[in-house]
């Protein structure tokens, strides 16, 4: 998994609320087990027309923020289903970073397991990212996860919360593997023992 320490980049504005995992990704596009692929169907419902043209008006394929690396969202984000495909879409098509008022459980989990940070700030903060946002590709926003700080293209520093287990994992892209690997010492001798002890096992 990629490690998180800083990012600067675009921020795509996205105020809608309750933005479900089957708009991030619809279910028909579930039958992959592969991590990749998945980012030119991120918000497909959206994204497209049922010709498959793109849609001009939303948000993503807009010029100033096709290259979007930061999505700013309304309440709630990830709610729905559990589908790890929602982070895995999201992460394919370059977005490393939610920032919302708040986040489904499930999904709000998932992103750390898949190298995507999600900040939760309080409303009026996220209402001030979103403004700076809105101004385009000319905009970039900047998050430090060491400093646990978003900040504006105008300066304005929001200082976010998030746990520490969570936040070492990213800082060096530590997913549940990589965490079982670390203990592979102990774990090569707990079996060596084991197999001295009890060879029958």
């Amino acid at each position: 998994m990629d490690k998180f320490e800083k990012l600067s980049g675009i921020a795509a504005p996205m105020p809608l609320i309750n933005i479900d995992t089957d708009m991030i990704i619809p279910k028909v596009f579930l039958k992959t087990i592969k991590r990749s692929g998945l980012g030119v169907n991120l918000f497909d419902e959206m994204r497209y027309d049922r010709n498959g043209a793109e849609n001009p008006d939303f948000v993503l394929n807009k010029p100033q923020y096709r290259s979007a690396e930061i999505i700013v969202a309304g309440d709630n984000f990830g709610c729905g289903s559990s589908r790890e495909h929602a982070p895995w879409a999201i992460k394919d098509f370059g977005i490393r970073c939610v920032i919302s008022t708040s986040f489904a459980d499930i999904f709000y989990n998932n992103c750390f397991k898949n190298g995507i940070l999600p900040i939760v700030l309080p409303k009026d903060q996220v209402r001030a990212v979103m403004t700076d946002a809105e101004k385009g590709a000319n905009a970039r926003i900047e998050v430090d996860l060491e400093a646990q700080t978003v900040t504006s293209s105008d300066g304005d520093v929001f200082h976010f919360e998030i746990d520490a287990f969570k936040k070492h994992c990213l800082l060096n892209g530590l997913d549940d593997i990589s965490l079982s690997l670390e203990k592979s010492s102990s774990i090569e001798s707990y079996e060596a023992k084991i197999a001295a002890e009890r060879p029958w096992v």
